[in-house]
């Protein structure tokens, strides 16, 4: 490796958030005075280790190119896809002419706004001499049930094994664009980490902070409000 190593950060922003009920998609609704999406992609820039970041956009989005945001010199649009791991995939071939296989990528949800530059310098700290990657996640406090048919208890599980993935998910740009092109149309791939496992790779787990939280239903709006307000980071 003769060149230094860039970070780059991909925020699939595709989605429609279905269980929001809103009449719009949940990275578009308001949080403490900007959109969700704004919030998170604020956060990400103002850790300071990005080259840029990449946001995949339906080409059907009314309300991306009103945002400020939208046109800062460190994002670039990429077309969104019909799953996650395609708006990923699209965000990394948007970039492919400057990134390099081994620079660093950091996808990131953008459902996700209350992400601190303490989580981000953890993960990359924590990571950046690994060959594969990995990501942030919580272990798991709750006892958890294993259910099958009528809603039926079979079984509680060891919950020490047990983490709750969270984003950013770190991997290297060559690694993960492979991955997520040979996993393209695998409805099994839920997450980037995911897309490695099938490939037989092992990434790391680095635990998180838990107001790391992720807004999928409107009382999660409140409750990102309140984490936002105590954070001091």
């Amino acid at each position: 490796m003769n060149h230094s190593i860039n970070f780059w950060a991909v925020v699939p922003a595709a989605g429609v958030g279905k269980r929001m009920n809103a009449d719009r998609p949940k990275q578009y609704l308001e949080l403490a005075g900007k959109t969700v999406i704004e919030h998170t992609l604020l956060r990400l820039l103002s850790a300071e280790v990005f080259t840029a970041v990449a946001v995949a956009i339906s080409e059907e989005d009314p309300y991306w190119p009103d945002l400020d945001v939208s046109a800062h010199k460190k994002i670039i649009t990429a077309a969104g896809g019909k799953e996650r791991a395609d708006s990923v995939l699209s965000a990394l071939k948007a970039i492919r002419t400057v990134a390099s296989d081994d620079d660093w990528v950091l996808v990131h949800d953008a459902a996700r706004p209350c992400i601190t530059t303490i989580d981000i310098h953890h993960l990359i700290d924590s990571l950046k001499t690994d060959e594969i990657g990995g990501i942030l996640a919580l272990s798991s406090h709750d006892t958890l049930k294993s259910v099958q048919g009528d809603n039926v208890i079979v079984g509680t599980l060891d919950r020490s094994h047990i983490w709750r993935a969270l984003t950013p998910q770190m991997f290297r740009y060559g690694l993960l664009k492979n991955a997520l092109e040979a996993a393209e149309g695998n409805a099994a791939i839920t997450d980037e980490a995911s897309a490695l496992e099938l490939q037989g790779m092992q990434p790391k787990i680095v635990e998180g902070r838990p107001d790391n939280i992720k807004i999928t239903r409107p009382e999660d709006l409140a409750l990102a409000q309140f984490y936002m307000e105590h954070q001091n980071d």
